[in-house]
């Protein structure tokens, strides 16, 4: 069934990129009503759904927009609604940027996991892969295909070549406990020697050591170095999450990644939203042509957390 939170919680902190205070409450919210993002300091403003259809921009970060009106740096807030199992929630801020509390999504699952989550009354909605979709850029690329273990899967790589980051690989059957333990305090990063581009180009504004893994030419500037040897691609794991939290509906499927980034994600997503053929939108999350023994056993197993 879906679940939204039992009760409100508020948080307020630096943007990553505007680098303004920004203030957050987050409500409960009614069954099918998604996640949506509603600008407290544009009165009269209507609520931003959060679906892959209203991104504007994935430039360094993923940002929703309709009516004029923009909230970006979503990523690491959907990712943690998603894998703690929230499906409905509405988010007032105070302004035109999530905060990035320390650059990961651990502050957002911790507050969550405080409020507890509340069942409702109806079925979640289950997006059921039945042929595989891709998109590539190059030697970058994402591929969504059927999962066998009626899960979302993630298989992810990268290769920065980079002394500090070489090649990296991570995999994950997405659950709550699962996302909380080693995913959620994976911590967006960046290298030292692209800081100046960025500010000079209106972002990364609020970036600090408190707040993100800086690289340097050799060594990582953090001094208390990192939470998991992996948290690179850890970290793309969570943000390949939030982004295809924007599908609005739980992924039944295995995602094999390759140096893969918010514009592609968003790619993918849009592929996904075109190619309806390939997916079934269920109520069960299950593969059609599975037997019904194992449909039954699946039911049994999962039937408190269905």
């Amino acid at each position: 069934m879906q679940r939204t939170i039992r009760e409100k919680f508020e948080f307020s902190g630096i943007a990553l990129h505007t680098g303004q205070e920004v203030s957050v409450v987050v409500h409960p919210s009614a069954e099918n009503t998604g996640i949506s993002f509603l600008r407290t300091d544009k009165p009269g403003s209507a609520p931003i759904q959060a679906h892959a259809s209203n991104v504007v921009d994935t430039s360094y970060a993923t940002t929703l927009g309709k009516g004029g009106l923009t909230i970006s740096t979503v990523e690491h807030l959907m990712a943690a609604f998603y894998g703690m199992g929230v499906d409905n929630a509405l988010v007032e801020i105070s302004g035109s940027e999530v905060p990035i509390l320390d650059g990961s999504a651990i502050g957002f699952a911790e507050m969550i996991e405080s409020v507890g989550l509340a069942r409702q009354a109806q079925a979640r909605k289950y997006l059921v892969i039945k042929k595989a979709i891709s998109v590539s850029d190059g030697n970058r690329s994402l591929e969504l295909r059927p999962s066998d273990d009626f899960n979302f899967n993630i298989d992810y790589s990268i290769d920065f070549n980079h002394p500090t980051i070489t090649e990296q690989s991570f995999s994950i059957s997405v659950s709550p406990d699962g996302f909380f333990k080693e995913i959620a305090k994976a911590r967006t990063f960046g290298f030292l020697s692209d800081v100046d581009m960025l500010k000079a180009n209106g972002l990364a504004r609020g970036g600090c050591l408190s707040n993100a893994i800086v690289i340097g030419e050799s060594e990582i500037l953090n001094k208390d170095g990192l939470r998991f040897h992996d948290e690179f691609v850890r970290h793309k794991v969570l943000d390949v999450m939030g982004d295809l939290a924007l599908l609005g509906a739980r992924v039944i499927g295995t995602l094999n990644a390759e140096r893969a980034g918010h514009s592609l994600n968003h790619r993918l997503a849009h592929k996904i939203l075109k190619k309806s053929s390939r997916w079934d939108m269920t109520e069960t999350p299950l593969r059609v042509d599975y037997s019904e023994q194992k449909r039954d056993a699946f039911l049994v197993e999962n039937l408190a957390i269905a």
